[in-house]
């Protein structure tokens, strides 16, 4: 089965909206800013969390953040996902009961941008955890990297966003952005759940930090390499290297850091035929992540 990729779509009237203002001169200056909304998640009838969005995929938002909470498992039928754009509630419904009150009892915030939200056991799901050894070759990093960079984004048009792309080879199969770097991740989840798409020969590639969510969501999804332009925290790569994650951060341009899984990388690339990375792909704070 063939699916098409999935993109972001700037141009989405509903996602940024134009503000006006003046520059540094005090003349008038009109922008694109995101627009930032609500989600309500439900899992059937129980309300679980409200999500700070953009608002494009809910239905996908909504059901990777349960998987990736580990109140939905794979094999949990879902029957469902209603939206009500008005309500802004998303409901993922299941053909059986499900329990996550002590779940919702040990509910704790992380450090992602425009507040994550993470539950307490989260790291009993990496107990035993072992990622499939695909080799990842790293002349595929930097097309990637130049494919992503040049895609029409909500981040070129507006900033204040992150991105993340699920990647196979050197195709880029679906590229979310949110307010939030987990927010894209998530919606990744669902997306890659609703699609039945397998995770051993993925590779996702973010804009944001690598932080220890980060490592977490992307290791329970199965995915066995996360990239990003930004840097690492230290539990981050501690949990990286409890699960054998291959960890690659501070791609930009010819350079990247490997801190965790460096026996799947294959050094197949001429680093004097890759560019150096142009001046306006740089996102802000990128100097010093």
């Amino acid at each position: 089965m063939t699916i098409d990729p999935i993109l972001p779509d700037p141009k989405n009237p509903r996602l940024s909206r134009a503000v006006e203002g003046v520059d540094e001169t005090g003349q008038p200056k009109s922008i694109n800013v995101i627009e930032e909304r609500p989600l309500i998640i439900y899992l059937n009838s129980q309300e679980i969390v409200t999500a700070m969005t953009i608002g494009d995929h809910p239905e996908y938002l909504a059901l990777g953040f349960l998987l990736n909470q580990g109140m939905l498992k794979e094999t949990d039928q879902i029957t469902k996902i209603d939206y009500d754009e008005e309500l802004e509630v998303a409901v993922v419904r299941t053909a059986g009961v499900t329990d996550v009150e002590d779940k919702l009892e040990k509910k704790t915030r992380t450090s992602g941008c425009a507040v994550g939200t993470v539950f307490g056991d989260m790291m009993a799901g990496l107990e035993g955890l072992s990622l499939p050894d695909t080799p990842v070759h790293t002349s595929t990093f930097y097309g990637l990297s130049f494919q992503i960079n040049h895609t029409p984004s909500l981040y070129m048009e507006t900033g204040a966003i992150h991105g993340t792309a699920l990647c196979q080879g050197r195709e880029i199969l679906a590229y979310m952005e949110d307010v939030g770097r987990h927010n894209a991740v998530d919606k990744i989840a669902g997306w890659m759940h609703l699609n039945g798409i397998t995770a051993a020969d993925k590779v996702l590639y973010t804009t944001g930090r690598l932080t220890s969510e980060m490592v977490i969501k992307t290791s329970l999804m199965g995915i066995p390499t996360l990239i990003s332009r930004s840097g690492f925290t230290a539990w981050g790569v501690d949990i990286a290297r409890q699960v054998g994650l291959t960890l690659i951060g501070r791609m930009r341009g010819k350079k990247f850091t490997c801190l965790s899984g460096q026996h799947r990388l294959v050094f197949d690339q001429d680093l004097s035929q890759v560019p150096d990375e142009e001046k306006k792909m740089r996102r802000k704070g990128a100097e010093h992540d």
